[in-house]
């Protein structure tokens, strides 16, 4: 979804198939594009719109993209592999906007590749959940990754993992809880991590947590993938809730909890 000056930007389409955009210069002074992704079709109506404003005299933009498109594609290690992450970013900079604000980036290398970046952590988010859920909630990193990114966040203790995969899938076998594992028993914990695609690694995160005595496990990531659904995260007992903002998740279910980013 885009929206600029905070109304929805309608993307119809011609017979053929391809975009038809009808937009009108704002008269407000400042000029703002807000983009939720939801299909590649949109990297393309970005453009459009973005160079149709600067046509009619519109100078100084600012994009505000939660989600960083093709953040996973972030290093090529094969000849074949197409880099779309640093192609990507070459068109969104193309674009001159005066800022781009994201949300938690899922990698550094995005950030490195953006002009003008402006980076919001999860700390707003992750504070409302917790402001929910209470002020006894061990937190829990799923990554040594996770937790140099988050733990000086938050005044309050906490323990992360360490994955065992078979580096020849990229499977992950197995999770091992490290830190201050003796103030896991009888505690409420909240799992904290950027993005989320069928949710292995929180799965293995959670099943640690309870054997290790934990009482109830929640989760808040920033980006929800759609496919969340389609693996065995939401099909067990293991966790209470997610939170999640609307970044890139437009789908329901009962135990997912939207926070709406504004």
């Amino acid at each position: 979804m885009i929206l600029y000056n905070k109304e929805p930007v309608n993307l119809g389409h011609f017979p053929d198939g391809t975009l038809l955009i009808k937009q009108q210069k704002s008269d407000e002074t400042n000029h703002e594009i807000l983009w939720r992704f939801e299909n590649n079709e949109e990297v393309v109506a970005l453009y459009f719109l973005t160079k149709h404003l600067k046509e009619k005299g519109v100078k100084n933009i600012r994009l505000r993209m939660p989600y960083i498109p093709n953040a996973r594609q972030d290093r090529v290690k094969k000849e074949e592999d197409v880099f779309t992450l640093k192609y990507f970013c070459d068109l969104v900079n193309e674009l001159e906007f005066s800022s781009v604000m994201v949300l938690d980036p899922h990698s550094y290398v995005s950030e490195a590749l953006l002009d003008r970046l402006v980076v919001e952590t999860p700390k707003r988010f992750v504070g409302q959940v917790l402001q929910r859920l209470g002020n006894d909630v061990l937190l829990f990193f799923p990554d040594e990754g996770a937790m140099k990114r988050y733990a000086s966040m938050f005044d309050r203790p906490y323990v992360f993992g360490m994955k065992t995969r078979d580096w020849s899938t990229g499977e992950i076998k197995g999770l091992e809880v490290v830190g201050q594992t003796e103030l896991i028993p009888e505690s409420r914990i909240l799992i904290v991590d950027d993005i989320c695609s069928r949710g292995g690694t929180f799965y293995f995160s959670a099943k640690a947590l309870k054997k290790l005595g934990a009482k109830e496990v929640y989760l808040y990531i920033s980006h929800c993938e759609n496919s969340i659904l389609e693996g065995k995260l939401l099909k067990g007992d293991e966790l209470e809730r997610i939170f999640t903002t609307d970044s890139i998740f437009t789908e329901t279910h009962e135990r997912v909890e939207v926070i709406p980013y504004e």
